[in-house]
């Protein structure tokens, strides 16, 4: 594995996920169990961590694993500890941009072994959102692997992070799992909706994707999963409830307004007694009840630690 921008980049030669995804699992089982039996393959090498955007356990996770392995971090806020960076190809840089992505790219790769990258979209550009060009241009003119923290469309360490918490609390072969969109203040990416389908569709399970009319991810992402604009009918003996605000992929940007669509304890009955989880950070009372997060269903700070074995697995397997 040279990179870790989506789930693609496990598939094996002939387009396999299975083996090399049960691997990664492995290898985050490991860790849970041995965090530091892999403490010297870092040692001598440099990890870069680079955020166009606030960070608290994407940040702390992927620190404290590149520690675990023995490397050394250096971690830094575009807003305030380097220059504006431009993107786009054949721009005069007359304006705010001080430095363009070939240059900044290039010299992070000669002082880094490693490159991790989050970069969150404007939601006002599909078309420029989606051409990801803060993540494809430190791809391309890095010269050393790059590891996507999130960007404008994905968030691949936080679905591996998902697919090993589902794999760990799962009591059947094949668990009903719903995506169910919930109500936000603000747009929010669909990057971590778009991860979670795509890895889920590699994974054993019965997945659902339930959101309102209008809120159907872009189908690139989603492919053939069942969607379901009847939140409660989708929810219906699930056996794990992954809850995700998304801006509208149509409409794009758009927030929505279905207040009704906040996960409340009444609505979990609906489920098998489901595992609630969630990325955080969450708006309580307005994404999910206050009964439901503080319930024993609640799994959010479980699948939170094992960010860290997630960022672990990944970085092993490339600096390997």
């Amino acid at each position: 594995m040279d990179k870790f921008i989506s789930v693609a980049d496990i598939a094996d030669p002939l387009g396999g996920y299975g083996e090399n995804l049960k691997q990664l699992l492995d290898l985050m089982g490991s860790y849970q169990k041995q965090p530091l039996k892999d403490s010297e393959i870092g040692r001598g090498k440099t990890i870069g961590l680079l955020f166009f955007n606030p960070s608290l356990r994407t940040r702390m996770s992927t620190i404290k694993a590149s520690q675990n392995l023995g490397m050394q971090v250096i971690s830094m806020n575009t807003s305030n500890d380097g220059w504006a960076l431009e993107t786009a190809d054949g721009t005069v840089m007359d304006q705010g941009s001080a430095e363009h992505i070939k240059e900044a790219a290039a010299v992070m790769g000669t002082y880094c072994d490693l490159l991790a990258i989050r970069s969150f979209p404007s939601l006002k550009d599909r078309k420029s959102d989606y051409a990801e060009q803060v993540i494809n241009g430190f791809v391309a003119n890095a010269g050393v692997p790059v590891i996507n923290l999130e960007s404008a469309t994905l968030h691949p360490l936080q679905s591996l992070t998902d697919v090993f918490t589902i794999d760990s609390l799962s009591k059947k072969d094949k668990p009903k799992v719903v995506l169910t969109w919930a109500p936000h203040v603000k747009a929010l990416p669909q990057s971590v909706a778009n991860s979670f389908a795509e890895w889920m569709q590699h994974y054993d399970c019965d997945l659902t994707i339930t959101n309102p009319p209008g809120f159907d991810l872009s189908k690139k992402y989603r492919g053939d999963v069942t969607v379901m604009h009847d939140q409660d009918a989708a929810l219906k003996d699930a056996d794990f409830v992954y809850v995700k605000n998304w801006s509208a992929f149509e409409d794009y940007g758009t927030v929505g307004d279905f207040p009704d669509w906040r996960i409340t304890a009444e609505k979990m009955k609906l489920t098998n007694d489901a595992a609630l989880l969630h990325c955080l950070p969450v708006r309580r009372n307005v994404v999910i009840d206050d009964a439901v997060l503080d319930s024993e269903q609640s799994h959010v700070i479980q699948q939170a630690g094992n960010r860290v074995l997630a960022a672990q697995a990944v970085i092993k397997t490339i600096i390997s």
